[in-house]
C-alpha cells in the first residue's frame, strides 16, 4: 500500500512528464540547443548518468537491470548495450514512447523491456540491480526509504539511487518556485539532509541486509543530485 503522499506526488509527476514538460524534456535529454540554465541541468544528469554506470559492472551479460522512472532511455541504452537485459518503467507514456523511438535496434548481447507504470508495480521480476536516477527526488525522506525498501525486496545485488541533498542553493529554488503560478510549476523537488535520510535507510526493518557503500554529489550550475548506492550485506 503506497502512502498518501507517494501517491498524490506520482500523480503530479505523470501529468507533468506526459502533458505540461514533454517536449522540454525531449528537448532537454537531446542535443539540441538549450538555454544557459537548462544547458548545466544537462551537464549535470549527464554527469549523475556516468557515475552510476561506472558503479554498474563493464561486462552485464546475463544479468537484469531495472531502470525505475528511465525517462527517454539513455541509461537503459547504455546498461543494454553492456549486454544486460533491462526493464525500463516510465510513469510518462510520451516518455516511454519517446525512449522506445531513440532506442537502437541492435544493443548487441542486451534487450530493453519497455514499461509505462509505478516503478513500484508488484509485476516486476527479480532484478540484479535496480537503478533510479533522478525519479525519487520530488518525494519526502520517508517516501525515499519506503520506495528503496520495496524496491529492495526483488532485488540481487545492489541499488542505485539519487535523492536531492538539502543545500543552501536547493533551499532557495525551492523557496522561490513557490512564487510561480501553480499551472507553470514543475512537481517541487524536496531537500532531504543527508544525516536524516541514513536514519531512516539504517532504521528500515527490510533493509537491515543492506548496506551503504558508495556516494556521490553531482552539482552543476542549477542541477544538484546526489547518488547512493546500496548493497547486499
Amino acid at each position: 500500500m503506497h502512502s498518501q503522499s507517494y501517491a498524490q506526488r506520482r500523480g503530479q509527476l505523470e501529468t507533468y512528464f506526459d502533458r505540461t514538460a514533454a517536449a522540454a524534456w525531449s528537448r532537454l535529454t537531446s542535443d539540441a540547443p538549450v538555454s544557459y540554465i537548462r544547458g548545466t541541468v544537462r551537464a549535470g544528469r549527464d554527469a549523475m548518468r556516468d557515475t552510476l554506470l561506472g558503479w554498474l559492472p563493464d561486462d552485464m551479460r546475463g544479468m537484469t537491470l531495472l531502470d525505475a522512472g528511465c525517462g527517454t532511455g539513455a541509461l537503459s541504452v547504455a546498461a543494454a548495450r553492456r549486454g544486460a537485459h533491462v526493464t525500463a518503467i516510465d510513469l510518462s507514456p510520451t516518455l516511454v514512447n519517446l525512449a522506445r523511438e531513440r532506442s537502437p535496434r541492435d544493443l548487441g548481447h542486451g534487450a530493453i523491456d519497455f514499461m509505462v507504470g509505478d516503478m513500484l508495480a508488484a509485476s516486476l521480476d527479480r532484478f540484479d540491480y535496480v537503478v533510479a536516477m533522478d525519479s525519487l527526488i520530488h518525494y519526502r525522506a520517508a517516501d525515499v526509504v519506503d520506495v528503496v525498501s520495496r524496491l529492495a525486496q526483488p532485488t540481487r545485488n545492489a541499488m542505485l539511487f539519487t535523492f536531492a541533498p538539502r543545500t543552501p542553493m536547493l533551499a532557495t529554488m525551492h523557496a522561490v518556485g513557490r512564487f510561480f503560478p501553480r499551472g507553470n510549476r514543475a512537481p517541487a523537488i524536496e531537500p532531504v539532509g543527508v544525516n536524516a535520510l541514513n536514519r531512516l535507510l539504517a532504521g528500515e526493518p527490510k533493509l537491515q541486509s543492506w548496506r551503504r557503500a558508495r556516494t556521490k554529489r553531482i552539482a552543476t550550475g542549477f542541477y544538484t543530485s546526489q547518488a547512493l548506492e546500496l548493497v547486499r550485506s
